[in-house]
Order: C-alpha cells, then structure tokens, then sequence
C-alpha cells in the first residue's frame, strides 16, 4: 500500500473515532485542552499565536482566542489565496467581526486584516486529523497546511482529542514535524524538538 493510501485509509479510521465523541464529550475533551494549554510556559510568553477556526469534530479552541484578544496580544488566522494556492496568515484585532466564511466553508480573516510574515508567530496551533508523539501530523491531504508551516519557525504544536493520536502516521518528505501534541490529557514535548 503506497503512502497515499496508507494515509487515505487512517484519515478514514480517525474520523470514525472522532464521530464516536459525544457532545459532551466534545465540550469537557475542549475545555480541558485549554486549561492545558493555558499552564504552558510557552502560552504564557508568546505574543504572536496562529489560531485555527475549528471545523464540526475539531477541538474548540474559541475561548483561547477570546482570553488573547483580551490580553492585547496577536490573534493570527490563516487566509486562503486563491489566485496563488496558498494560506496567508493575517492579524484580527476585531474578533468575530473580522471574520467571513473562505475557502472550504472555514471562517478566515477578511481582506481588511493585515498580512503577517510566517517569522513573526511565537507559537502556531495546528489542526488536523491525526498526530503521532514523534510529531508527526495528518492533515486533510491536500497540503495546504503542511506549506504553511514550512515557513513557520516558531513552536508548532497538533491540538487534537485523544483518540485523534496514533501510534505512527506514514511520513512524506513535504509533511512538516510539530514541536509537542496537546490533548485533553497530555501535554506532549516531541524529544529533539525546541522545549521553550
């Protein structure tokens, strides 16, 4: 079985784990994630942090977004662009307002927010479909997000539910290693990777 397929059929396997989550289970598993993540040193620096607008299923991370808007610190959101097949990362200072449904249906920034350069984010939260501890991530198989994080050099890290973790994910040369997981109940620093 190529890599293609391999990913095409765990892609599948999680998303049945995922479906299995009740509501409850959805908020309580969210909630938790964020007074995870809020105890992190490196949440606690950070100034500059890419957000991601959580599709059905996906860990909500809406609160965190709020709390950094209301500490003045960079709320980043990824843009899709169209003409040249790639997300741009903008800064919103407006909240919801500063948001419209883009590309796939996912809520991005509008035009009116600024553009940033990748370099400037202290920390980029990643989604996706699975994670492995050794940093490895599943996306949703057409790149996009892999692209963007090759040009982020700040800390990287997968939120996701627990059952979205797998033993190992097959790795092509394009797919971008993360710096640590973040679950419900871990706080997970992938070993060789920045600790800060």
């Amino acid at each position: 079985m190529s890599a293609a397929e391999t990913k095409a059929a765990l892609r599948l396997r999680l998303r049945g784990e995922l479906a299995k989550l009740s509501v409850a289970e959805r908020v309580a598993g969210s909630t938790a994630l964020c007074a995870r993540l809020r105890s992190q040193p490196i949440w606690k620096k950070a100034k500059s942090i890419l957000f991601f607008s959580p599709l059905p299923g996906e860990p909500d991370i809406w609160p965190l977004v709020r709390e950094t808007f209301a500490m003045s610190r960079d709320v980043i959101l990824p843009r899709y662009v169209a003409a040249e097949g790639r997300y741009a990362l903008h800064r919103i200072h407006a909240g919801p307002r500063a948001l419209e449904p883009g590309q796939y249906g996912i809520l991005e920034p509008t035009l009116a927010c600024p553009e940033i350069d990748p370099k400037l984010l202290d920390l980029a939260l990643v989604p996706g479909i699975g994670f492995t501890l050794a940093g490895g991530r599943l996306g949703r198989g057409r790149g996009y997000f892999d692209r963007l994080l090759a040009g982020i050099p700040g800390f990287k890290c997968g939120v996701a539910f627990d059952c979205q973790v797998a033993l190992e994910l097959p790795l092509e040369p394009h797919d971008v290693r993360l710096n640590c997981i973040l679950t419900p109940t871990r706080w997970h620093l992938v070993t060789g990777q920045d600790r800060s």
